[in-house]
Protein backbone atom coordinates (compact mmCIF):
# COMPACT_ATOMS: atom_id res chain seq x y z
CA UNK A 1 0.00 0.00 0.00
CA UNK A 2 3.17 2.67 0.95
CA UNK A 3 4.54 1.74 -2.31
CA UNK A 4 1.27 2.56 -4.20
CA UNK A 5 0.50 5.85 -2.42
CA UNK A 6 4.00 7.03 -3.17
CA UNK A 7 3.50 6.02 -6.83
CA UNK A 8 0.27 7.85 -6.77
CA UNK A 9 1.25 11.37 -5.40
CA UNK A 10 4.68 11.30 -7.46
CA UNK A 11 1.67 11.35 -10.39
CA UNK A 12 -0.31 13.61 -8.59
CA UNK A 13 2.45 16.13 -8.17
CA UNK A 14 3.22 15.61 -11.89
CA UNK A 15 -0.21 16.46 -12.85
CA UNK A 16 -0.66 12.83 -14.32
CA UNK A 17 -2.20 10.68 -11.66
CA UNK A 18 -4.53 9.05 -14.28
CA UNK A 19 -7.27 9.56 -12.03
CA UNK A 20 -9.59 12.57 -10.19
CA UNK A 21 -8.27 15.79 -9.65
CA UNK A 22 -9.57 17.88 -6.93
CA UNK A 23 -11.90 19.31 -9.17
CA UNK A 24 -13.21 15.89 -10.18
CA UNK A 25 -13.55 14.01 -7.05
CA UNK A 26 -15.73 11.04 -6.93
CA UNK A 27 -19.32 11.84 -6.14
CA UNK A 28 -20.41 10.22 -2.26
CA UNK A 29 -22.79 7.21 -3.03
CA UNK A 30 -26.49 7.56 -1.42
CA UNK A 31 -27.53 4.46 0.72
CA UNK A 32 -30.00 3.33 -1.57
CA UNK A 33 -30.69 -0.22 -2.71
CA UNK A 34 -27.13 -1.50 -3.21
CA UNK A 35 -27.25 -5.11 -1.46
CA UNK A 36 -24.88 -5.17 1.70
CA UNK A 37 -23.39 -8.19 0.15
CA UNK A 38 -22.39 -6.86 -2.87
CA UNK A 39 -21.61 -3.26 -2.44
CA UNK A 40 -18.00 -2.10 -1.40
CA UNK A 41 -17.95 -0.12 2.15
CA UNK A 42 -15.03 1.65 3.83
CA UNK A 43 -14.40 1.19 7.60
CA UNK A 44 -12.26 3.95 8.60
CA UNK A 45 -10.86 5.06 12.07
CA UNK A 46 -8.55 7.91 13.09
CA UNK A 47 -5.96 8.78 14.88
CA UNK A 48 -6.13 12.70 16.46
CA UNK A 49 -4.20 15.50 19.25
CA UNK A 50 -7.35 15.28 21.38
CA UNK A 51 -11.01 14.57 21.44
CA UNK A 52 -12.24 18.19 20.45
CA UNK A 53 -13.12 18.59 17.27
CA UNK A 54 -13.27 21.99 17.29
CA UNK A 55 -9.81 22.52 18.86
CA UNK A 56 -7.72 18.94 17.91
CA UNK A 57 -6.32 17.53 14.71
CA UNK A 58 -6.42 14.07 12.68
CA UNK A 59 -2.77 12.63 12.50
CA UNK A 60 -3.58 9.43 11.29
CA UNK A 61 -6.13 7.81 8.79
CA UNK A 62 -6.24 3.86 8.49
CA UNK A 63 -9.15 2.07 6.43
CA UNK A 64 -10.17 -1.01 4.87
CA UNK A 65 -12.60 -1.92 1.99
CA UNK A 66 -15.24 -4.62 2.66
CA UNK A 67 -16.47 -5.86 -0.98
CA UNK A 68 -18.72 -8.72 -1.77
CA UNK A 69 -18.95 -9.49 2.18
CA UNK A 70 -15.13 -9.95 2.30
CA UNK A 71 -12.73 -7.57 3.82
CA UNK A 72 -10.30 -7.14 1.07
CA UNK A 73 -6.68 -7.23 2.12
CA UNK A 74 -5.68 -5.78 -0.79
CA UNK A 75 -7.58 -2.78 -0.83
CA UNK A 76 -6.74 -0.82 2.58
CA UNK A 77 -5.68 2.76 3.39
CA UNK A 78 -3.03 3.54 6.50
CA UNK A 79 -1.21 6.80 6.68
CA UNK A 80 0.27 9.05 9.04
CA UNK A 81 -0.23 12.90 8.50
CA UNK A 82 2.85 15.10 8.34
CA UNK A 83 1.96 17.70 10.70
CA UNK A 84 5.05 18.43 12.60
CA UNK A 85 3.73 21.61 14.40
CA UNK A 86 1.18 19.89 16.40
CA UNK A 87 1.71 18.84 20.13
CA UNK A 88 1.00 15.70 20.59
CA UNK A 89 2.63 15.75 24.38
CA UNK A 90 -0.67 14.57 25.61
CA UNK A 91 -1.90 12.14 23.61
CA UNK A 92 1.75 10.43 22.40
CA UNK A 93 1.47 7.37 25.22
CA UNK A 94 -2.21 6.58 23.06
CA UNK A 95 -1.48 6.41 19.93
CA UNK A 96 2.10 6.15 20.13
CA UNK A 97 2.79 8.35 17.44
CA UNK A 98 5.69 11.02 18.10
CA UNK A 99 6.90 13.97 16.81
CA UNK A 100 9.38 12.12 14.18
CA UNK A 101 6.45 10.32 12.81
CA UNK A 102 4.52 13.67 12.68
CA UNK A 103 7.68 15.17 10.59
CA UNK A 104 8.31 12.31 8.21
CA UNK A 105 4.06 11.47 7.62
CA UNK A 106 2.44 12.38 4.41
CA UNK A 107 1.73 16.09 3.37
CA UNK A 108 -2.03 16.20 4.51
CA UNK A 109 -3.50 17.52 0.99
CA UNK A 110 -1.87 14.88 -0.50
CA UNK A 111 -2.98 11.97 1.89
CA UNK A 112 -6.89 13.30 2.21
CA UNK A 113 -6.76 13.88 -1.94
CA UNK A 114 -6.26 10.05 -2.40
CA UNK A 115 -8.40 8.98 0.26
CA UNK A 116 -11.32 10.63 -1.39
CA UNK A 117 -10.04 9.01 -4.53
CA UNK A 118 -9.79 5.55 -2.90
CA UNK A 119 -12.77 6.09 -1.15
CA UNK A 120 -14.45 6.53 -4.58
CA UNK A 121 -17.51 8.04 -2.72
CA UNK A 122 -18.42 4.90 -1.35
CA UNK A 123 -20.65 4.94 2.45
CA UNK A 124 -18.20 5.09 5.56
CA UNK A 125 -18.47 3.21 8.53
CA UNK A 126 -16.62 3.56 12.03
CA UNK A 127 -16.75 2.87 15.56
CA UNK A 128 -19.06 6.09 17.01
CA UNK A 129 -18.93 7.26 13.61
CA UNK A 130 -20.10 10.86 14.64
CA UNK A 131 -16.43 11.39 16.31
CA UNK A 132 -14.70 10.15 13.32
CA UNK A 133 -17.18 12.39 10.58
CA UNK A 134 -16.50 15.68 12.95
CA UNK A 135 -12.80 15.12 12.63
CA UNK A 136 -12.54 14.28 9.08
CA UNK A 137 -15.10 16.86 7.69
CA UNK A 138 -13.65 19.29 9.73
CA UNK A 139 -10.14 18.45 8.11
CA UNK A 140 -11.07 18.15 4.22
CA UNK A 141 -12.93 21.21 4.49
CA UNK A 142 -9.97 23.31 5.95
CA UNK A 143 -7.50 21.44 3.70
CA UNK A 144 -9.36 21.03 0.33
CA UNK A 145 -12.06 23.14 0.74
CA UNK A 146 -14.09 20.09 -0.15
CA UNK A 147 -18.03 19.74 1.76
CA UNK A 148 -19.96 17.28 -0.19
CA UNK A 149 -21.39 14.85 2.50
CA UNK A 150 -20.74 11.23 2.57
CA UNK A 151 -22.49 8.24 3.96
CA UNK A 152 -21.83 7.61 7.11
CA UNK A 153 -23.07 4.79 9.20
CA UNK A 154 -21.96 4.13 13.08
CA UNK A 155 -21.11 0.54 13.71
CA UNK A 156 -21.28 0.75 17.61
CA UNK A 157 -25.06 1.48 16.98
CA UNK A 158 -25.00 -1.54 14.19
CA UNK A 159 -24.12 -3.85 16.51
CA UNK A 160 -26.92 -3.47 19.13
CA UNK A 161 -29.65 -3.04 17.12
CA UNK A 162 -28.80 -6.56 15.47
CA UNK A 163 -27.41 -8.44 18.66
CA UNK A 164 -29.36 -6.89 21.18
CA UNK A 165 -29.10 -9.65 23.91
CA UNK A 166 -25.11 -9.64 23.75
CA UNK A 167 -23.57 -9.71 26.78
CA UNK A 168 -20.66 -7.55 26.19
CA UNK A 169 -19.71 -5.91 29.67
CA UNK A 170 -19.64 -2.80 27.91
CA UNK A 171 -20.30 -0.97 24.71
CA UNK A 172 -16.45 -0.18 23.35
CA UNK A 173 -14.80 -1.95 20.74
CA UNK A 174 -13.05 -3.81 22.80
CA UNK A 175 -16.12 -5.58 24.40
CA UNK A 176 -17.41 -6.03 21.68
CA UNK A 177 -13.97 -7.47 20.15
CA UNK A 178 -14.14 -9.94 23.05
CA UNK A 179 -17.42 -10.94 22.92
CA UNK A 180 -16.69 -12.03 19.05
CA UNK A 181 -13.33 -13.58 19.99
CA UNK A 182 -11.47 -11.73 17.95
CA UNK A 183 -7.57 -10.49 17.90
CA UNK A 184 -7.06 -6.89 17.91
CA UNK A 185 -3.47 -6.40 16.70
CA UNK A 186 -2.48 -2.95 18.46
CA UNK A 187 -5.26 -0.99 19.78
CA UNK A 188 -4.94 3.23 19.23
CA UNK A 189 -3.25 2.01 15.47
CA UNK A 190 -5.98 3.46 13.32
CA UNK A 191 -5.57 0.70 10.97
CA UNK A 192 -5.82 -2.25 13.07
CA UNK A 193 -8.75 -0.88 15.18
CA UNK A 194 -10.06 -0.34 11.14
CA UNK A 195 -9.77 -3.87 10.79
CA UNK A 196 -11.35 -5.50 14.09
CA UNK A 197 -14.12 -2.80 13.21
CA UNK A 198 -14.26 -4.42 9.59
CA UNK A 199 -14.58 -7.77 11.19
CA UNK A 200 -17.61 -6.75 13.42
CA UNK A 201 -19.44 -5.04 10.71
CA UNK A 202 -19.04 -8.43 8.63
CA UNK A 203 -20.76 -10.03 11.49
CA UNK A 204 -23.41 -7.65 11.01
CA UNK A 205 -23.81 -7.88 7.65
CA UNK A 206 -24.16 -11.95 7.96
CA UNK A 207 -26.77 -11.32 10.70
CA UNK A 208 -28.70 -8.73 8.61
CA UNK A 209 -28.91 -10.76 6.21
CA UNK A 210 -30.57 -13.59 8.04
CA UNK A 211 -32.70 -10.96 9.22
CA UNK A 212 -34.06 -10.17 5.49
CA UNK A 213 -32.10 -6.85 6.09
CA UNK A 214 -30.04 -7.39 2.60
CA UNK A 215 -29.88 -3.79 1.18
CA UNK A 216 -28.15 -0.45 2.44
CA UNK A 217 -32.01 1.36 2.67
CA UNK A 218 -33.18 -1.66 4.72
CA UNK A 219 -29.78 -1.01 7.06
CA UNK A 220 -30.64 2.41 7.57
CA UNK A 221 -34.20 1.78 8.31
CA UNK A 222 -33.50 -1.00 10.80
CA UNK A 223 -30.78 1.67 12.60
CA UNK A 224 -33.87 3.91 12.27
CA UNK A 225 -36.45 1.53 14.24
CA UNK A 226 -33.60 1.09 16.86
CA UNK A 227 -33.02 4.76 18.01
CA UNK A 228 -36.83 4.80 18.03
CA UNK A 229 -36.66 1.98 20.73
CA UNK A 230 -33.71 3.22 22.35
CA UNK A 231 -35.22 6.81 22.95
CA UNK A 232 -39.06 5.00 23.81
CA UNK A 233 -37.11 3.20 26.62
CA UNK A 234 -35.08 6.22 27.77
CA UNK A 235 -38.55 8.08 27.94
CA UNK A 236 -40.68 5.33 29.24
Amino acid sequence: MLEQIKDWIERLRAGSTGGPDREHLPTPKTAGDQRLSDCRLIVLDLETTGLNASKDEVIAIGAVAINNNAIAMDDQFDLILRRPELDISETVLIHGIGPEALTRGHETEDALLHLLEWMNGDPILAYHSVFDQKFLEKALRQTLGYTQPHTWIDVAEMLPAFFPDAKTGGRGLDNWADFFGLEVSARHHAAADAMATAELTLAVINKARKNDVTTLKDLNGKLKYYRQLKNMHRHG
